[in-house]
């Protein structure tokens, strides 16, 4: 014993018999793999990787909930000859440590194999090339009852009932992957069909967010990418709501690493008060805003992981606006810990250097929005009915004395009661319940933005003639107000009443007699 624990051989011995062949038990393992962690969009996502791979333009995903349930992934990619189908059916088909395509979506060679059966316990591939229709096929009860790697062929007259099929043998080339036999999606449901409806729905949320720059057409010198649930085209899902004009997108940045390029666009969301329906669905409703913030990576334009800081910083309130898009090559999934499912990655240390000063310097924008509501006090030309003022490190807010509205109140006041005003005023500003603001505009019980409080053309006229008649009729004043109203709250807030608003007051402001 103390000869082999020094690591030699007894001459008695054979050291071959210590070097035993010991291939993986097939039912344990691949039961074993089911249990991976994909879920059921990020399987679909894995499968629909593979046809980008292999140049589709075109992706139609059906499902039948009822009678023989199925999900089925039709491309009209390369496709496969018999032989590289059969490749592609075997557990670990690709070295990861290999240098692959920059346009390869693949890694471990898993992908098509665990994601299909995570889902499914029967996988059956077919795929046409050169005018050949090749399939074969994973049946997880055959192996149970083989014990052993047993991949099936499909007799012809069955190929030819098998949904989608048709549609395959119409194309050139492509490849159709099908799932059959949804043991775990019917476990714990009284219903899979409202199962297997759920998770479709899911998918199509996962799908339009995950290839939403395949679906825009963001790829340069690629054709727009269609990808269809049941004849329904999805929709590209942008997380940075760059059709929105009030979102900032600040100046992308390069980190090179080991010869490669990271490139990294930092982008503020606007305010939640300035986002349409649409937007606030992609950008994942109020509680996808905060829980969404952080780092967007995409591997060659197919988005990774999100949501996350990388522990760079906070998730906070103030922060929930930033965003930041994070493009690397697959050259460089060995320094991101890429995970099989493509769902999560980490930064290594050089890239998170780079991305600690980027972080630092967004977040303090996304605060400003959030602060602001998207304008800068005191310097954006407006008069505000509200100062922000910084101090001793602090915030105060105070009402603006020089706003025409109070001069025009302080006006109609006798000077008696001025200074009964003026604390009433201090008062107001004293007594401004913050905490229950902030509680309340973290929280589903969120204030209706101003803006949903709408002030109609008569309501707005009403002021600005009442604020005028303090002015006073004398033209050159008149003019300097009516000048005045497109950079004054609340009239500011209205810039397409302003001209017709205008209009009015000098209309109605000329009939009457000089004081």
């Amino acid at each position: 014993m103390a000869e082999i624990e020094m690591g030699s051989c007894p001459a008695i011995m054979d050291c071959s018999a210590f070097e035993l062949p010991l291939p993986p038990f097939a039912p344990v393992l691949l039961e074993s793999m089911r249990a991976i962690g994909y879920s059921f969009e990020s399987a679909i996502a894995d499968v629909i990787d593979n046809s980008i791979s292999a140049g589709a333009q075109n992706i139609q995903i059906r499902f039948l909930p009822y009678d023989e349930p199925f999900v089925s992934i039709l491309d009209d990619g390369i496709g496969m000859s018999a032989r590289a189908l059969v490749e592609a059916m075997r557990h670990g088909s690709q070295d990861p440590r290999l240098l692959r395509s920059s346009s390869d979506l693949g890694r471990f060679g898993l992908g098509l194999k665990t994601a299909s059966l995570s889902q499914c316990r029967c996988l059956t591939v077919i795929s046409k090339q050169n005018g050949e229709l090749n399939a074969r096929r994973w049946d997880l009860d055959l192996v149970e009852k083989r014990k052993d790697w047993i991949l099936t062929g499909v007799r012809p007259d069955e190929l030819s009932t098998l949904p989608q099929v048709a549609e395959l043998a119409k194309l050139e080339h492509g490849t159709l992957v099908l799932w059959q036999r949804f043991d775990r999606l019917a476990a714990g449901e009284s219903s899979i069909e409202q199962a297997l409806g759920d998770r479709i729905d899911m998918a199509r949320e996962h799908l339009s967010l995950v290839f939403h720059r395949f679906l825009a057409s963001e790829i340069k010198g690629s054709p727009t990418l269609e990808i269809a649930i049941n004849d329904n085209p999805l929709k590209a899902q942008d997380p940075f709501l760059r059709a929105n004009k009030a979102t900032q997108s600040l100046p992308e940045e390069s980190l090179a690493v080991e010869g490669c390029s990271v490139k990294v666009a930092p982008f503020i969301l606007p305010h939640i008060s300035r986002l349409s329906k649409d937007d606030l669905r992609m950008a994942g409703g109020e509680e996808g805003l905060r829980r969404n913030q952080g780092f967007y990576v995409y591997r060659n334009k197919r988005l990774i992981s999100w949501g996350s800081w990388f522990r760079l910083v906070r998730q906070e309130e103030m922060t929930k606006l930033a965003r930041v898009r994070v493009d690397i090559p697959n050259a460089l999934d060995h320094l991101w810990t890429l995970d099989v499912k493509k769902s999560a990655a980490s930064p290594p240390e050089a890239i998170r250097n780079g991305l600690r000063v980027i972080v630092d310097r967004i977040s303090e924008g996304s605060r400003r929005v959030y602060t602001f509501r998207g304008r800068r006090a005191n310097a954006d030309g407006v008069v505000h009915i509200w100062d922000r003022t910084l101090e001793r490190g602090g915030v105060t807010y105070t009402l603006n004395r020089e706003h025409p509205l109070i001069i025009a109140l302080e006006s109609l006041i006798p000077d008696t009661a001025l200074p009964l005003f003026q604390k009433h005023l201090q008062s107001v500003e004293r007594t401004f319940p913050f905490d229950s603001l902030y509680a309340d505009m973290a929280s589903e019980r969120r204030p209706d933005p101003p803006e949903s409080h709408t002030r109609t053309d008569e309501e707005l006229y009403d002021l600005a003639s009442r604020l005028l008649d303090v002015v006073g009729t004398d033209p050159a004043s008149t003019s300097r107000f009516l000048r005045s109203l497109a950079t004054m709250e609340p009239f500011s807030r209205y810039p397409e009443s302003i001209e017709t608003l205008t209009e009015k007051l000098e209309y109605v402001h000329r009939q009457r007699p000089a004081d």
